[in-house]
């Protein structure tokens, strides 16, 4: 995008007051209108739910409606801004979730980034939602606070974790197939070791996932700004640390350069302009590179093609393989909401995976993955979540 388009931006959320308005479902008229939609008459909709607690899913909004919770700590590319910052990214998702899964989303952007708090907090907001989409918070406290509310009775989804792990892995299924690859016999690098980047480890390291959807990779390496992650370090996080035995089989250290050696897939979810002409050519053949920092990617994609990469994904819209969590979030919890789950289980992330992946027919190097804007992927994704939510 341009200045110009970025002062476009500016200029219609100045203009509309903020992107998002609540519309009642019901016209008040007269008296007796009132009456139905609050008092006398909802007073009997309470007694309903408070003899059974479970009709708030027949008798009100809470089915279809979500929170996406931000801290502002780690908002797209820009950093810890605060929550009143963070909300217009909140308000442009919850859009987003309208118009591709047709999931009412409230966005909530809270004054503490005490990650005590922000769990309390959620706790205490449940009964009104029936999930909770986290969304930039800075790891490694958006680790503790998800693993602290799995068990709450609603799918809570960091979607800067799962969401990217998803859609990166759903693009890499297409990226190998086309380049006639195997996921076991691979070496990844993945550049960046914050929520993304740790979540893609995971994944593709078949960490904690049981399901025999696994396409494990047996070589990864993961590099954060002081280089290797690997056994030989000493961490102030326990992510960090847990990511060291998982990757790095070798248990080698150096830097980036020194990682990428030989390497078949460049996964990187840090800082722009860090990938270079030497470094894909000390690649194996075919090199697929995945630059998807934001708003600079990690090598522009007519570079990265001129050095020699095979098929590129990045994270910017004006570009083939975009690789977007659009892909992701909208279906998830559109499957997770019909199928009334308590959370997101390691398998629905991989049927997610998969569904994205399958919805590409015929995959070729400038086309792995759908387009974001796709209709009928959420679709996709949701019966993939239902599906497997039965098994």
């Amino acid at each position: 995008m341009s200045k110009k388009d970025y002062n476009q931006s500016v200029i219609i959320h100045k203009k509309l007051g903020g992107l998002l308005e609540l519309t009642p479902k019901i016209k008040i008229k007269n008296k007796y209108d009132l009456s139905l939609a609050y008092t006398p008459g909802v007073a009997q909709v309470c007694k309903e739910i408070a003899a059974k607690k479970e009709k708030v899913y027949e008798l009100t909004s809470k089915k279809s409606t979500i929170a996406i919770v931000s801290d502002g700590s780690a908002v797209l590319g820009i950093g810890n801004i605060g929550p009143e910052a963070a909300l217009p990214v909140m308000e442009g998702k919850a859009i987003l979730f309208k118009i591709f899964g047709n999931v009412n989303a409230v966005p909530l952007c809270i004054n503490t980034q005490k990650s005590s708090e922000i769990i309390s907090f959620v706790k205490n907001i449940a009964p009104t939602f029936a999930g909770i989409n986290l969304e930039d918070i800075s790891a490694p406290r958006c680790f503790e606070i998800e693993e602290k509310l799995k068990n709450i009775g609603i799918p809570v989804f960091h979607d800067d974790q799962h969401g990217t792990a998803i859609v990166v892995l759903a693009a890499l299924i297409n990226a190998l197939k086309v380049a006639k690859k195997e996921f076991g016999d691979i070496k990844i690098v993945i550049n960046g070791a914050g929520a993304a980047g740790i979540s893609i480890a995971k994944i593709l390291r078949c960490e904690n996932y049981k399901s025999d959807r696994c396409l494990k990779v047996n070589d990864i390496i993961v590099c954060d700004s002081k280089g290797i992650i690997s056994r030989n370090r000493k961490y102030n996080n326990i992510w960090k640390e847990k990511l060291s035995k998982i990757t790095n089989k070798k248990n080698m250290d150096g830097t980036l350069e020194d990682a990428i050696k030989g390497a078949d897939v460049f996964i990187g979810v840090s800082v722009g302009n860090v990938l270079n002409k030497s470094m894909i050519k000390s690649m194996n053949k075919k090199p697929i590179i995945f630059a998807m920092a934001n708003p600079d990617p990690e090598i522009m994609p007519e570079k990265a093609y001129k050095f020699g990469a095979y098929i590129v994904g990045t994270g910017m819209s004006n570009y083939p393989n975009q690789i977007n969590n659009l892909l992701v979030f909208p279906g998830i919890f559109k499957g997770a909401l019909d199928a009334k789950i308590s959370k997101i289980t390691s398998d629905m992330e991989l049927a997610a995976a998969h569904a994205i992946a399958n919805f590409i027919k015929n995959p070729n190097r400038k086309r792995i993955i759908p387009s974001p804007l796709t209709r009928g992927v959420a679709e996709k994704v949701a019966e993939a979540i239902k599906k497997t939510a039965k098994l």
